[in-house]
């Protein structure tokens, strides 16, 4: 049977010969009443607090799991995150190390290419230069055959010797100014 304030309050009792003092019942009653409802009170506020907590509780699990979910997923997108980075880093370095050796490649073919170039050009050179003496020493010759002949029309006299020294070339000194 459950007691509350009221059943202690309409609480009736026999009455016997001697038996206690009615009126002293019914006070201690009354106060017995009203400690019980006090405590009842106190009790129900209790539960309800204790309710509040547990709801609390259970919403502050469930926040912390969601807190160590995301915290989880953080770590793991973070980790895919730094070897990502790290996959890339490790691809362009290793483009550039292509690359570089491509460009010192094309470079090394450039300068075989000019130094065959300026072999070719000097060959080139030295056959022209070549020819360039031969051609000028043929003509001087030319000249001072023409010079030492007596078949000019104008007299050979007229030239002094000095004339005659400028006439005769230098083959070197026009090759000289020719390059």
């Amino acid at each position: 049977m459950k007691i509350s304030p009221l059943n202690i309050k309409r609480q009736k009792f026999s009455k016997k010969i001697r038996g206690f003092d009615p009126d002293e019942v019914e006070a201690f009653l009354a106060k017995l009443a009203d400690e019980f409802e006090n405590l009842q009170r106190v009790n129900d506020t209790l539960t309800k607090e204790l309710e509040n907590a547990k709801e609390k509780l259970s919403e502050y699990r469930r926040i912390e799991k969601n807190l160590q979910d995301t915290l989880l997923r953080a770590q793991e997108s973070s980790s895919k995150s730094i070897e990502s980075t790290k996959r890339q880093s490790t691809l362009m370095v290793k483009e550039a190390e292509v690359k570089a050796s491509q460009i010192l490649e094309k470079a090394r073919e450039d300068a075989n290419e000019i130094r065959t170039a300026v072999l070719h050009l000097r060959d080139e050179r030295d056959l022209i230069v070549s020819k360039l003496k031969s051609i000028i020493h043929s003509q001087a010759q030319l000249v001072e055959l023409k010079l030492t002949s007596g078949d000019e029309e104008t007299d050979a006299d007229q030239f002094s010797f000095e004339n005659k020294e400028k006439l005769k070339v230098d083959i070197d000194d026009i090759v000289k100014k020719l390059l």
